[in-house]
């Protein structure tokens, strides 16, 4: 067998709602049901949204604690909770930072632009990502392009990202026309990632990708020593152009083939133990 990698889900991202796909998971109840259907579909990590009551993003600790509660009761620990703390726009770094260290979780996604915006922000950002270090909270940093990447390398040489026990995300595509991405939108992130010595740094990376082309992406990252994230929050589309019927479709678009090829889907322990 070739090297394993890892599927994330992102189910429903921030803005979206049931007008724009029936099965997109918002409510707790339908998390847990899109969670159970992941696993079976070869997930081993869910990147969680959670919305206020009128579907809109939020970050508060209050909406967060009955999606995690029911997530873990459909799914046990077959699944990797990652919080996000996206900020959407309308959330600040402190607020961010303060629903993370309130709920604990097991793994949490940050943005390194969010969250270090700019030199002032350093102190508060430096010192958060010490805390989850720390705590054995698994931090994943989201890279938006080459400079995301050799910021982040800027802040691995400076010790304001601890070494070790934390991956990161190449978002391809952010900044493309239409938001629509390509697989040979990971090649800058993979150039400056090998002319930064980050390539031997043992750090794991993964991709997520809009559009319909969110297969082909996923499938170039594993192929090329990644993992992938996969879901309705960037595309809802399966690669022969139909709408998926649900996060689990876009799952199996994705493992059927690579499977096909010799490469094996992680389970969540899998992915715990590479940052054990």
């Amino acid at each position: 067998m070739r090297r394993p990698f890892s599927l994330a889900v992102a189910p429903n991202g921030a803005r979206k709602t049931h007008a724009d796909h029936a099965r997109l998971p918002i409510a707790p109840d339908e998390l847990a049901q899109c969670a159970r259907d992941c696993v079976e579909a070869g997930a081993a990590m869910i990147h969680l949204h959670v919305r206020k009551a009128d579907a809109t993003h939020s970050l508060e600790v209050a909406d967060y604690e009955p999606a995690i509660a029911a997530v873990r009761q459909a799914v046990g620990q077959n699944l990797v909770l990652q919080l996000t703390t996206e900020a959407v726009g309308i959330c600040q770094p402190a607020q961010q930072i303060a629903m993370v260290q309130a709920l604990r979780p097991e793994a949490a996604s940050v943005a390194v632009r969010e969250l270090v915006p700019d030199d002032a922000a350093l102190p508060a950002a430096e010192a958060f990502f010490q805390w989850m270090h720390r705590e054995h909270v698994v931090a994943q940093y989201i890279l938006y392009d080459a400079n995301d990447v050799r910021r982040y390398a800027a802040l691995r040489g400076s010790g304001a990202i601890p070494e070790g026990r934390h991956w990161v995300l190449f978002v391809l595509g952010r900044y493309s026309a239409g938001q629509k991405s390509s697989p040979t939108d990971l090649l800058p992130f993979l150039a400056a990632w090998h002319d930064m010595g980050l390539d031997q740094s043992g750090v794991e990376w993964a991709v997520c990708a809009f559009g319909k082309q969110e297969a082909d992406c996923a499938a170039a990252a594993v192929m090329l020593g990644g993992h992938a994230r996969i879901g309705f929050e960037n595309n809802m589309t399966l690669p022969d152009g139909t709408t998926a019927p649900d996060n689990a479709g876009l799952l199996r678009a994705v493992r059927t083939p690579l499977n096909s090829l010799g490469y094996a889907a992680m389970t969540a322990d899998d992915l715990r133990a590479r940052f054990a």
